[in-house]
């Protein structure tokens, strides 16, 4: 499965910071419930590799490793079952070795040479973050006149009100949503009404 095709299953990828790997599975159920399928676990807790591992035993569930820093990191989350990885910024040592390992990447960018680096690498799908912060819409428009080939995932600073805005943008698939999955014991009934709303965005 490539990246544009896992950035395509639905209008936004839930960023999930899981403390208890208890919750993963309940979690990732009710995210696939409410129609949205790719999975972003960021590697931000002790129990984020462990999420991994329970949450990719969902059908349904397209589970990828967020806030992948290294190689090192790269490799755990793969050996824990992610089929995407996700990071905050792109530097040449992570992109090729998400390359040689051909697992599909989505490298954070927040301005044109972070772009034109991804370029270089052979790189056209990326996350544009932190997205509120870096400019917003009219920063993103703006970058996405001179690179008219890339495809995007805006994140951060993103919400169920504000994520029509971005998504209206011809080269914006998907948006990054932290939003879908409050902190401690998971509600899985509002979780899975949450994810009703965003699976109904249009991209």
């Amino acid at each position: 499965m490539s990246i544009e095709t896992i950035m395509r299953l639905a209008p936004v990828v839930p960023v999930i910071v899981i403390e208890d790997a208890a919750h993963a599975r309940p979690v990732a159920e009710a995210l696939v419930a409410g129609g949205l399928f790719a999975l972003e676990v960021t590697l931000r807790t002790p129990a984020a590799l462990e999420a991994i591992a329970e949450m990719a035993k969902v059908e349904g569930a397209v589970v990828g490793a967020g806030t992948v820093l290294n190689e090192a990191q790269l490799d755990q989350a793969m050996e824990a079952g992610a089929r995407f990885i996700v990071s905050p910024g792109l530097t040449d040592g992570l992109g090729r070795a998400a390359i040689e390992r051909k697992v599909p990447f989505l490298p954070g960018v927040a301005n044109a040479g972070d772009i034109m680096r991804g370029l270089d690498l052979g790189l056209g799908h990326f996350k544009f973050f932190p997205a509120a912060t870096s400019g917003g819409v009219p920063a993103l428009k703006a970058l996405t006149g001179p690179f008219a080939d890339i495809k995007l995932c805006p994140t951060g600073g993103i919400t169920q009100d504000n994520a029509p805005e971005w998504l209206a943008l011809k080269q914006v698939l998907c948006v990054g949503g932290s939003w879908l999955v409050p902190k401690g014991q998971p509600d899985v009934a509002a979780i899975t009404d949450m994810a009703h709303k965003a699976a109904a965005l249009v991209a």
